[in-house]
């Protein structure tokens, strides 16, 4: 792979954290949202309990909107321009919710704040794509999904923090400087990973092409649905985390603490499959991690039916444990699965798989977390379903050779 010759690549920890502060935007605008999603509808009118996750539902809609935008963009300017257009939307919707003076307007930010976070997001993806393959790309992925995994540990805590000294405005201050940090970080010390002589034109023609053979091509469209799905119930998680814990069980500011619990199941989850995964491979790993919490999630859903949907604290947490300890395998092995015959149209690429995935991951994760209605019924079985579900469709997804792009464009030539 060719670099620009006055800027040389990154040493391979410090590219790792850079990726994972760029990817880590989106968690950081979710989890330290958490404990301050009571006090913001309060304060903006809003009626119904469960409307208050839209906060983190129309953030994550915009990360699925965006991504289709950034992708082929990035194949054609380049990855840095598309990244550095994604960090000026989070910015101005940072801004917008910052004053928001209703609830219409805060989702309008949280929508742009989606839109642009997307930037980075999704094309941090196509630039590791551009360095690293295989079983090599799982791993960086596994490297870079541990690092971003402590934000999710620490995000509610710092919420937290920020509303006992400050308003809840405050934390979109603390997204604005973080956005600001890691954009003249990136623009300062990464090159250009996509050369000139690799671009290509922004081609209605090629796009379509592209999304013609992704969702054309087993293992591509497969790992992606699975991924949807699977996530989907994290989602709903994600949704309805504050009233689970903060309502339900009454736990109030140790909320923080039990949501970084679980978050560190991930982060170990995602730091063991970067050895695991060169040793059993993607494949291997994500079939048994499936069954896994699929297996688990039948078994709790009748146990927790005979206990009204409240079972005891300590029951849940080692369920969640388990379960995210399995969804941190997942996260970087369907991912890189997804992408590995993307390759030659990794931009593109991408952009498809991380916007359907994530569209199916948020369209299921509303519909779980609106359904919450004081129990954890709603969220175990709907881990339940989607992990059946997701695991038939990986089974699936072990498929055949397609004829790719470039293939057509040839023939068409």
């Amino acid at each position: 792979m060719k670099t620009e010759p006055s800027q040389p690549a990154l040493r391979f920890g410090e590219f790792v954290v850079l990726m994972a502060l760029m990817i880590s935007l989106v968690a950081l605008s979710i989890d330290t949202m958490l404990p301050a999603l009571a006090t913001i509808g309060h304060d903006l009118g809003v009626q119904r309990a469960n409307d208050n996750q839209l906060i983190i539902s129309l953030l994550l809609l915009g990360l699925s909107i965006g991504q289709v935008i950034y992708g082929p963009l990035s194949d054609s300017t380049g990855r840095k321009p598309a990244i550095y257009a994604g960090f000026g939307l989070y910015i101005i919707g940072a801004l917008i919710a910052l004053f928001s003076g209703n609830f219409s307007m805060m989702l309008t930010g949280r929508l742009l704040q989606g839109v642009g976070a997307a930037g980075p997001r999704i094309v941090s993806m196509a630039l590791i794509r551009d360095q690293y393959q295989g079983r090599d790309m799982a791993r960086v992925m596994s490297f870079v999904m541990a690092v971003f995994i402590l934000v999710p540990a620490v995000g509610p805590l710092f919420g937290q923090t920020i509303l006992l000294m400050a308003h809840w405005r405050a934390i979109f201050a603390v997204f604005l400087i973080m956005a600001l940090i890691a954009v003249t970080w990136f623009a300062i010390r990464q090159p250009e990973t996509l050369p000139p002589d690799r671009r290509r034109p922004f081609s209605l023609y090629r796009i379509a092409l592209a999304i013609r053979e992704i969702l054309t091509t087993r293992m591509a469209i497969g790992c992606t649905v699975a991924a949807g799905l699977v996530f989907g119930g994290f989602m709903g998680y994600l949704n309805s985390a504050q009233q689970i814990f903060q309502d339900q069980y009454g736990l109030g500011r140790l909320f923080p603490l039990y949501f970084s619990t679980l978050a560190l199941a991930i982060g170990s989850a995602s730091f063991l499959n970067a050895r695991l995964v060169v040793r059993y491979g993607m494949r291997a790993l994500s079939n048994r991690a499936m069954q896994t919490i699929t297996g688990l999630s039948l078994l709790f859903l009748p146990l927790a039916f005979l206990l009204s949907g409240q079972p005891p604290l300590w029951l849940l947490m080692f369920y969640l444990v388990v379960a995210f300890f399995c969804i941190g395998l997942l996260f970087g092995n369907l991912n890189a699965m997804a992408m590995e015959p993307l390759g030659h149209i990794a931009g593109i690429g991408a952009a498809v798989v991380g916007s359907l995935s994530t569209f199916i991951a948020v369209m299921l994760g509303l519909v779980i977390g609106q359904n919450y209605n004081g129990t954890v019924l709603p969220l175990v079985g709907g881990f339940a379903i989607l992990g059946v579900a997701a695991l038939v469709v990986l089974r699936w997804a072990v498929g055949a050779k397609e004829v790719s792009t470039e293939a057509i464009l040839e023939e068409g030539a």
